[in-house]
């Protein structure tokens, strides 16, 4: 696409739905837009996948990537948080220690969990992230949303704030190490205010 000034003009990334097949054939794409983003130590990366490959496996799996054409800029997936699944029995578990088992229950009794929401560097900044969020969280049958992210002050906690998600746990450290994170949460539908 041309201007009237004869340069060529990007054009906005398309966000996609996609099935399971779908995520498994962009997986390599995904993974590099994931390692621009995040800039984890390389020898995480096997592991990476892995576990993206068992989240697709998981009930309720939904993902939406962004891009022009074949490239993947973004991408965001999640899926129905059930006993049995690491990340949710390992929040659940804290949240009845903090809050009492009532607590943990209501936020995490039934819940959608986004898992993964990137965009690469080169395209943050346009509101691509709260794209991918709020089309992921669409129409979800879940009460809730559920998310964990680096218990920083970064763009993308300002963004789930934006969108109504508030801590409920913070300076959280999985079991195995690594940063502290901050786990977020809301009732769905989220909001659409903006900040």
């Amino acid at each position: 696409m041309r201007s009237a000034f004869g340069t060529r003009r990007e054009t906005a990334p398309q966000i996609r739905e996609i099935d399971r097949r779908g995520f498994y054939r962009r997986l390599d794409a995904m993974l590099a837009t994931y390692a621009a983003a995040m800039e984890p130590p390389v020898d995480q990366m096997p592991g990476r996948r892995t576990i993206m490959e068992r989240h697709a496996a998981y009930p309720g799996f939904r993902a939406f990537v962004a891009g022009r054409r074949r490239d993947v800029v973004g991408f965001a997936y999640g899926f129905r948080g059930e006993p049995g699944q690491w990340w949710h029995d390992v929040v659940h578990a804290a949240l009845a220690e903090t809050g009492g088992p009532e607590h943990a229950q209501a936020w995490m009794g039934d819940t959608f969990e986004v898992a993964e929401l990137h965009v690469h560097p080169d395209s943050q900044g346009q509101g691509l992230g709260r794209r991918l969020i709020t089309t992921l969280c669409a129409d979800r049958p879940e009460r809730n949303v559920v998310l964990s992210t680096l218990d920083a002050e970064t763009p993308a906690r300002n963004l789930y704030r934006s969108l109504g998600l508030t801590d409920l746990l913070t300076a959280f450290r999985f079991p195995g190490g690594g940063p502290l994170y901050a786990v977020m949460g809301a009732r769905l539908p989220l909001s659409s205010r903006r900040s």
